[in-house]
């Protein structure tokens, strides 16, 4: 049996096209979607991640400017930068980039990003609407990994999902997410006696750890799904590689189906981002026209 591999560009494209009807549907009514990213110091490793996102934003007829700022930039520099795209209605949605320079916590710039504003589904208020199954922008990594599962010939009542990796913006969204469907999860981490007995359990794995290879095949159910999330920089004698925290080779000949690294959540993960600032401006206007609409119209 040899897995089949999941095109997670085909997934893309097929939401990217959604977003654009949406994205000009809003423009129409005057509320065309734009996007604000910002950076601090030194831009080149968040670059690439820039390009990519202005790139797809353009693809999806959402607007999109890159803004960067130096590394001295004090936290309530940027808090009162952030406060002031908050209060811009001509700006829907915020992005900050990593890294950031180690004097500016990213919790707290998530914190202060308006929740209606929130893209990237950071803020504790977007994830913790999640424990209610209450999805309105919700993580992009974890929302995405979950759509790709959902296209799947799979029943997600009952289903039987392990999710290694429990941090806060993937591994537990993801858990919540499924629980909201009716499977049954099992959350493995670093202190998990034994991640093999409960992968091999389960119909379905999403893997998110940062440890290249660290799922093999002998951990796998024969036919379950495997959604591989984590993105490694790996040296091979042909240079550097990027690679999963699959094993792909010994994973996909047992597993049904497998995401690869890279084509698989990644893009899926940035066509999230784009629906999310298309969902984002409608909560937007629909806010503003509740609060300003004319008592007797």
């Amino acid at each position: 049996m040899r897995a089949a591999v999941i095109d997670g560009k085909e997934i893309a494209a097929t939401l990217r096209s959604e977003v654009r009807a949406e994205a000009q549907t809003l423009s129409e009514l005057g509320w065309a979607p734009r996007l604000v990213s910002i950076c601090v110091g030194d831009t080149a490793a968040a670059e690439i991640y820039v390009r990519n996102q202005q790139k797809q934003a353009e693809s999806a007829g959402v607007q999109f400017e890159a803004r960067s700022y130096p590394a001295e930039t004090s936290l309530e520099q940027l808090i009162g930068i952030l406060q002031g795209l908050n209060h811009d209605p001509r700006v829907n949605g915020i992005i900050i980039q990593r890294p950031l320079p180690e004097h500016i916590p990213v919790k707290a710039l998530q914190k202060t990003v308006h929740p209606l504003k929130d893209v990237e589904g950071m803020h504790p208020a977007s994830i913790g609407n999640i424990v209610y199954n209450d999805l309105a922008l919700g993580p992009c990594t974890a929302v995405a990994a979950v759509e790709i599962l959902k296209t799947l010939p799979l029943q997600m009542e009952g289903l039987n999902v392990t999710v290694i990796g429990h941090s806060e913006i993937v591994g537990k969204p993801i858990a919540f997410l499924m629980m909201g469907l009716g499977a049954t999860v099992t959350v493995c981490h670093h202190m998990t006696r034994s991640v093999a007995m409960h992968s091999r359990a389960a119909d379905a794995v999403f893997v998110a750890v940062g440890k290249p290879g660290l799922v093999t095949g002998d951990m796998i159910k024969p036919g379950a799904a495997v959604i591989d999330i984590g993105i490694n920089r790996v040296e091979t004698p042909d240079g550097l590689r990027t690679v999963g925290d699959a094993d792909f080779a010994s994973c996909a000949d047992v597993a049904g189906w497998i995401t690869p690294v890279p084509g698989g959540v990644g893009p899926v993960t940035v066509a999230t981002l784009m629906k999310n600032a298309v969902l984002a401006t409608r909560m937007q206007m629909d806010h503003y026209r509740a609060s300003y609409a004319r008592a007797d119209a």
